[in-house]
């Protein structure tokens, strides 16, 4: 099926979700990360800033502040679409209105390190499979992140809603898998 059409069929369900269903069910995906020794031990995290009804993972920011996680959030950088830097931020109080309608890393306020290697990061998705392949809004932003060689030990987790997970939607050569996807319902490791 295509990629587009399940995007749609996707974002129409999750826009419909009533906020007592998406805390309920963000609320277990956060508690299934939590859990992870790798979250426990990870000393920098690359984390996003939820919009629209996708996974809530502030409880993720608040405890990376309270713990003494270096913390960076994506920042998309203007005219060139597909790219990210990501700032650090030490509290809410430094994100500012970015593109999409997005909290971002205030260019003004945060470091924007030049080589950025968290030890674990949550990657947002419209819907993933079983493998790790995810839909995202076509822009590749996370993909090219992905790409990029990793320090030893990193783990990339992909957080959805049970029902994002879909089979049977094309994967192209540039698309990058997540090593885990937790759902409310479940966590999917990656052979």
């Amino acid at each position: 099926m295509d990629k587009e059409i399940i995007r749609r069929k996707l974002l129409d369900k999750r826009s419909a979700l009533g906020r007592p269903d998406v805390e309920s069910m963000s609320s277990s995906i956060v508690d299934k990360i939590l859990s992870l020794e790798q979250w426990t031990l990870a000393g920098e995290v690359l984390l996003y800033w939820s919009i629209r009804n996708e996974v809530d993972i502030r409880p993720l920011l608040k405890d990376a502040w309270d713990n003494g996680k270096k913390l960076f959030l994506p920042c998309c950088r203007k005219n060139e679409p597909g790219q990210m830097d990501f700032g650090v931020v030490r509290a809410e109080a430094d994100l500012a209105a970015g593109a999409f309608g997005i909290k971002e890393p205030c260019r003004t306020r945060c470091e924007f390190p030049d080589a950025v290697s968290p030890d674990l990061a949550i990657v947002p998705g419209v819907g993933y499979d079983r493998s790790g392949y995810r839909i995202g809004f076509g822009g590749g932003y996370y993909d090219r992140f992905l790409a990029r060689p990793q320090k030893d030990g990193f783990l990339s987790i992909g957080v959805c809603y049970d029902f994002q997970l879909v089979e049977g939607f094309p994967v192209e050569p540039w698309d990058k898998a997540v090593q885990v996807i937790c759902t409310d319902k479940e966590m999917i490791w990656q052979k």
